[in-house]
């Protein structure tokens, strides 16, 4: 049978993403939040876009749960599936980039060998992973959803923390401690990293 990824072609676009950039006034990247379920990423990558919002910046969210509503609604949480989430994210959000944004993603992307698949498809300095620092505990005091318990109890499988593990970043461009800071100080570690990166 004839490969059909013979017959696809790159097809290039005519407008280039640094004309894209020039329009917003500001230079793209990927924001990679990681860190264990209930570490804060998802509400710091919500306050900075607000920030940055506010800020004229054109940006979006790519939110764990909402992918797995849609792109992602066919996976599993075990770890082949996981890996095939990332990945799926990897290649949107190198899209959004090329299209001018800001893109600000929050997972638990436990592995490390897949955000640094993710890495390997952004160009040198568009990718900026950011390790939201919680322990174990506090995740689990922070547990408005009661996932943990339910992890605890064996009615969920493969909880990252619990029955999977998280592999923690071991050379992020930045650690935020979410248990040393509240979140308008995370926020603004987050931006003093971001800032320099997107000037035009």
């Amino acid at each position: 049978m004839e490969n059909s990824n013979r017959n696809i072609i790159w097809q290039p676009t005519r407008v280039s993403r640094q004309q894209r950039e020039q329009l917003n006034n500001h230079k793209a990247c990927v924001l990679w939040f990681t860190g264990l379920s209930g570490s804060g990423k998802s509400t710091l990558a919500h306050a900075v876009e607000e920030a940055l919002h506010q800020q004229g910046c054109r940006t979006f969210v790519l939110d764990g749960d909402n992918i797995r509503h849609g792109l992602s609604s066919d996976l599993t949480f075990n770890e082949a599936d996981r890996k095939e989430n990332i990945r799926r994210i990897g290649e949107v959000a190198k899209l959004m980039m090329e299209a001018g944004l800001i893109v600000i993603t929050a997972f638990i992307s436990p592995f490390r060998s897949d955000r640094a698949a993710v890495r390997q498809l952004m160009p040198a300095g568009d990718f900026m992973e950011v390790y939201c620092q919680a322990s174990l505990e506090t995740c689990e005091n922070r547990d408005v959803k009661g996932l943990y318990k339910k992890a605890r109890a064996g009615l969920i499988k493969n909880y990252t923390g619990i029955d999977s593990p998280y592999e923690a970043p071991e050379q992020p461009e930045l650690t935020v401690d979410t248990e040393a800071l509240d979140l308008s100080q995370s926020m603004e570690a987050v931006l003093r990293l971001l800032t320099p990166k997107i000037k035009a």
